[in-house]
């Protein structure tokens, strides 16, 4: 059973998408630093059962709305065609956006090499 403070956390965190801004509107964060914020967040999401509730409102939302990742896809496909035919170029772009991000394809890994950065996109690993 989670606290709380967890299960707002759990709902904050779905609505907002963002881990440490759902802890800092969760918990008394006002005077943390930003990186002990973002280091207590993701022990948040680490923790299992709040891995576990999550999963749990993640599937009521997609069971309630039927979302999946290939229906979404297939909207933004249809957005993509609509903006070409219409010449809407940025609108095409952030169509093929959306896709990159619902693919998980918009991700950079940064991988620090002393003494240099070198960033590296999935699959050039």
């Amino acid at each position: 059973m989670l606290t709380p403070k967890q299960e707002n956390f759990c709902q904050k965190y779905l609505e907002l998408g963002n881990a440490s801004e759902a802890y800092r509107q969760s918990y008394s964060a006002g005077k943390s630093k930003p990186e002990t914020v973002a280091r207590t967040a993701k022990a948040l999401l680490d923790n299992h059962k709040i891995a576990a509730r999550l999963d749990e409102l993640k599937a009521k939302i997609e069971k309630r709305h039927a979302i999946t990742v290939d229906a979404l896809v297939d909207k933004l496909d249809k957005l993509y065609d609509a903006a070409l035919t219409e010449a809407q170029i940025g609108a095409g772009v952030s169509a093929v956006m959306g896709i990159a991000r619902l693919s998980g394809l918009d991700k950079q890994v940064v991988e620090v090499v002393a003494p240099q950065l070198i960033i590296r996109r999935p699959g050039e690993l």
